[in-house]
């Protein structure tokens, strides 16, 4: 399933410090919700902050009411600040950040047709992570022997990313191609990460240890 996903204006994702124990989405309409979100590690894992800061700044472009291109121009900067003063260490989210802000840039067109493209250039991140995810899935899947156990730590599943998982998009691939596998998931901190490892496997339907 999609961790993060655009739907008119609102951002939907889950809050992931509410894992394992319950399942809250969070519906995200500003660009300040977006930046207490990332803050707070309601949002967190490198690919995905990438796709919400991109989403962050699509949200400032959406509910912008500049009267001039140079105005949401400045609007979208303003919105691009918050979100990386966040997670200053976190390189995704300042790419993802600058991605669409130089996208916004580029437009030669009027004030919707930069709003239109700031939008689409967050969407094709978002679209772009889940094809990786799943290429690096398939590719990966081949080093998984049928009966293997597999130790891994911390979070890079598919709640780290729009879709699918890193390494255990890895397991993942595996598995649906039949492989019959066993994987420890142990203990991070300071949420406890390897307890969401465990909520994703056992979604997936996983064989799954947890230490």
């Amino acid at each position: 399933m999609r961790m993060i996903q655009w739907q008119n204006g609102v951002v939907i994702t889950l809050d992931q410090t509410k894992l394992p124990l319950q399942e809250v989405t969070l519906e995200i309409k500003t660009v300040e919700q977006m930046a207490e979100a990332i803050k707070t590690l309601r949002v967190r894992g490198a690919p995905l902050l990438g796709a919400a800061a991109g989403f962050g700044v699509a949200l400032a472009a959406y509910h912008s009411k500049a009267q001039s291109k140079e105005k949401l121009l400045v609007e979208l900067e303003d919105a691009g600040a918050i979100i990386k003063r966040q997670r200053p260490t976190a390189v995704n989210l300042f790419w993802g950040t600058d991605r669409v802000l130089n996208r916004a840039r580029s437009v030669s067109g009027n004030i919707e047709a930069v709003k239109q493209a700031v939008i689409l250039e967050a969407q094709k991140i978002a679209d772009e992570d889940a094809a990786q995810n799943r290429a690096i899935g398939k590719n990966g899947s081949v080093l998984i022997e049928d009966g293997d156990t597999i130790l891994t730590h911390c979070n890079a599943g598919e709640l780290a990313t729009v879709e699918y998982g890193t390494a255990l998009g890895v397991v993942r691939a595996a598995w649906e191609q039949g492989k019959k596998i066993k994987v420890i998931a142990d203990e991070t901190r300071p949420l406890l990460q390897g307890s969401e490892l465990h909520w994703q496997l056992t979604i997936q339907k996983l064989t799954t240890k947890k230490n």
